[in-house]
C-alpha cells in the first residue's frame, strides 16, 4: 500500500500543478455546483482507485467543434501544427479554441437533465484531464451533464447539433491517448449513471447493458449464472468506452476483440436519432455492417447508448504458469511456437527484465529479473493440464527455465493481479514520471522480429523503458517514463515510440493494436491505412455529422481533405 499511496501523493500533486495552469489561461470563474443527492458526487479521490492500469485503454471521447470543411480550413494552422496529430509533432498540450457557451443552451440543458448537471469547475476539471495519460489540452468542458436514458442523450445531443456545440461522452476515463480531452470546451456527457443490465438471455448466452456499466461490474452480475465477458482492458473500462476504442485484453487471443463480442448497439446520432445497427441473432446478412462500423469510431459517428454483448461460459478448471528465458527473443518465439502448436491459451503474456523488476518494486515480490513468459490454460482439468505440460516441453526446446504454474485459486488471482497491475508497477519504480505507452501490432510471425529490434532501441535509451505483450496475438505495449515538461525527455519518448510504429508498419503491422487513436496515434494514420481509406473515413463522417459536432479534428486527421 505504501508504494500506492506514493504514486497517488504524486498524482494528486501534479494535478493540483495543472489544474493551477489551466485556471490562469481560462476564462471561467468557479461557478455554483448546481448537483443534488440525486447523483452521487464525484470527487478525485474517489475516482482514482479503479484507473490502476489502462494498457488497452477505453474511455468514450468526442471533441468538439468547427464549422464543417473539407479540410478543416477554419481550424487554425497553429492549432494543427503544433498540437498533436500534426506530422513531425512532439507537443503534448492539445490546442483549441473557446467560444463562450449558449445560455439557451444551458437552459436547455438544464430542462432536459435538472439536476444531473454540473458547472463546478474541479468537476470540470476532473473530466477534461485523462487520468492515466501525459495529454493535456488547454480547455476543459464548459457543462457536464449525466444522462439517465437513451431518450435524454438524444435531447442533449440534437440541442447541441442546434447550436453547433461540442460533446464529449465519457465512460471509465481509462483510455491513455487523450479521448476524454475537451480543447473546445463544450458539453461532457458522463454516462456514468446508465449502467443497467437491460436484459440477460442465459440460454442465448447473450446480455443488453447500458454503456456506464464496467466490465468488472457485469462480471460480478453474470458470475451466478456461470458466464462471463471475456475481455479484461484496464480496471474501471466501461462497456461504452470499450466500444468506442474497440479495445481487448489479454484473453483476446482466445476470445477476440471487442469487434468480435458485440452482437449490436443501440446509437445516437449527431441529429438525435437513434439508430439499432442488428438484431440479436448470432449472425446476419442483412445489410451493411453498422455494429462493426461504430466500433472503434472513438465517438467520432455516434454516441452509444445500448450495448449486447457476447457471453462465454466460466471455465471449469484453469492453469497458470510462468517460466524465465535469456532474451525476449527467447520468449518471444516460445510464444509464437505455442500458438502455432494447436494449443488454444486463454493469456499468453510477456514481460521483460525491467518490467519484472518493477513488479517487484511495487509488491515486495522476488521474481527473476529477466524476460519472462506468463501463460493461462483452460478447460477440464485434465486438458488444463495436458496443455501445461505440452507447453513446458515446448518452453524447454526455447531456452526456458523455472517453469511454474498454479492451480490454487488464490495462487492464480495474485500472479494475475500483478500482471493487471503492471503500469502502476512502472509508476511505482519512477514516481516522479509519466508515461508514454506504445501500442503496436504485428502478424504473430513477426513479433519475435519487432520486440528484438525494439528492445535494442529501449535498452539504449537514457529513458527508462519496460516491455509488456500480448505475445499470443502480436500485440505489444512499452511503458516509456519520462517528464513531458522536460523537452528533452518528451522528444526521446516521442523518438522511441516512433520508431516501434514504424518499425511495425514495416512489418504489416498497425500503430494501435487496443488503445485506439485518440489524440497520440493520429499522426500515423496515413502511413498505415492510405489517404484514400482516410477519405473514405472523412465522407462517412461528413454524412453522419454535417455539423462537425462530435470530435473534429480526432481519429482523422485535419489535414486530410476530400
Amino acid at each position: 500500500m505504501s508504494n500506492f499511496s506514493s504514486w497517488f501523493s504524486r498524482l494528486r500533486s501534479s494535478s493540483n500543478y495543472f489544474y493551477r495552469t489551466i485556471h490562469n489561461i481560462t476564462t471561467h470563474s468557479n461557478a455554483t455546483n448546481v448537483l443534488t443527492s440525486h447523483r452521487p458526487r464525484m470527487t478525485w479521490t474517489g475516482s482514482v482507485l479503479p484507473l490502476a492500469v489502462a494498457v488497452c485503454g477505453a474511455s468514450f471521447a468526442l471533441h468538439p467543434h468547427f464549422n464543417p470543411s473539407l479540410c478543416d480550413a477554419s481550424v487554425p494552422s497553429d492549432a494543427i501544427n503544433n498540437s498533436f496529430g500534426g506530422k513531425g509533432s512532439t507537443q503534448y498540450a492539445v490546442k483549441g479554441s473557446h467560444k463562450e457557451f449558449p445560455q439557451e443552451l444551458l437552459h436547455e440543458l438544464k430542462l432536459i437533465c435538472q439536476d444531473n448537471l454540473s458547472l463546478d469547475y474541479d468537476e470540470r476539471y476532473h473530466h477534461g484531464k485523462p487520468q492515466n495519460s501525459f495529454h493535456k489540452a488547454v480547455n476543459i468542458p464548459d457543462v457536464i451533464v449525466y444522462p439517465r436514458s437513451e431518450e435524454e442523450v438524444s435531447k442533449i445531443v440534437k440541442s447541441c447539433n442546434d447550436y453547433k456545440v461540442p460533446i464529449v461522452p465519457y465512460g471509465g476515463a481509462t483510455s491513455i491517448e487523450g479521448h476524454t480531452l475537451s480543447p473546445h470546451g463544450g458539453v461532457c456527457i458522463d454516462m456514468s449513471l446508465m449502467k443497467r443490465v437491460k436484459a440477460l438471455h442465459v440460454d442465448d448466452m447473450d446480455v443488453i447493458v447500458e454503456p456506464g456499466i464496467g466490465w468488472m461490474e457485469l462480471n460480478e452480475y453474470l458470475e451466478p449464472y456461470g458466464l462471463f465477458f471475456p475481455l479484461d482492458p484496464g480496471p474501471g473500462a466501461s462497456i461504452g468506452g470499450m466500444c468506442a476504442t474497440r479495445c481487448s485484453g489479454s484473453l483476446a487471443v482466445r476470445y477476440g476483440t471487442m469487434r468480435d463480442n458485440v452482437i449490436s448497439l443501440k446509437v445516437v446520432l449527431a441529429n438525435g436519432d437513434i439508430v439499432k445497427t442488428a438484431s440479436r441473432a448470432r449472425k446476419s446478412a442483412a445489410g451493411y455492417d453498422l455494429t462493426r462500423l461504430v466500433i472503434g469510431s472513438e465517438g467520432t459517428l455516434g454516441v452509444v447508448t445500448e450495448v449486447t454483448l457476447r457471453l462465454q461460459k466460466i471455465p471449469q478448471h484453469s492453469v497458470v504458469a510462468m517460466c524465465n528465458f535469456p532474451s525476449v527473443k527467447d520468449a518471444a518465439d516460445v510464444a509464437i511456437a505455442t500458438m502455432m502448436s494447436g494449443i488454444q491459451v486463454s493469456r499468453v503474456e510477456l514481460l521483460d527484465e525491467v518490467q519484472v523488476k518493477a513488479i517487484n518494486v511495487a509488491n515486495g515480490k522476488n521474481f527473476p529479473e529477466c524476460p519472462t513468459l506468463m501463460f493461462e490454460f483452460i478447460g477440464t482439468e485434465a486438458y488444463a493440464r495436458e496443455q501445461t505440460q505440452i507447453v513446458r516441453g515446448i518452453v524447454s526446446k526455447h531456452n526456458g527455465s523455472d517453469f511454474v504454474f498454479a492451480e490454487e485459486p488464490e495462487a492464480k488471482k495474485e500472479l494475475w493481479k500483478v500482471r493487471k497491475e503492471a503500469l502502476w508497477a512502472c509508476f511505482a519504480m519512477e514516481p516522479n514520471m509519466e508515461a508514454m505507452i506504445s501500442d503496436v501490432c504485428v502478424p504473430l510471425s513477426h513479433l519475435a522480429d519487432l520486440i528484438s529490434r525494439s528492445k535494442k532501441e529501449l535498452d539504449a535509451s537514457p529513458l527508462v523503458c519496460t516491455v509488456i505483450a500480448h505475445a499470443g496475438d502480436g500485440n505489444f505495449h512499452t511503458v516509456i517514463l519520462f517528464d513531458p515538461s522536460r523537452e528533452e525527455h518528451r522528444k526521446e519518448a516521442e523518438r522511441l515510440n516512433s520508431f516501434m510504429v514504424h518499425a511495425a508498419l514495416s512489418l504489416e503491422g498497425t500503430c494501435t493494436g487496443e488503445h485506439g487513436v485518440g489524440t497520440g496515434k493520429m499522426k500515423y494514420l496515413e502511413e498505415e491505412l492510405g489517404v484514400e481509406a482516410l477519405r473514405t473515413m472523412k465522407k462517412i463522417k461528413q454524412v453522419l455529422d454535417p455539423n462537425n459536432i462530435m470530435n473534429p479534428g480526432k481519429l482523422i486527421p485535419p489535414h486530410v481533405c476530400l
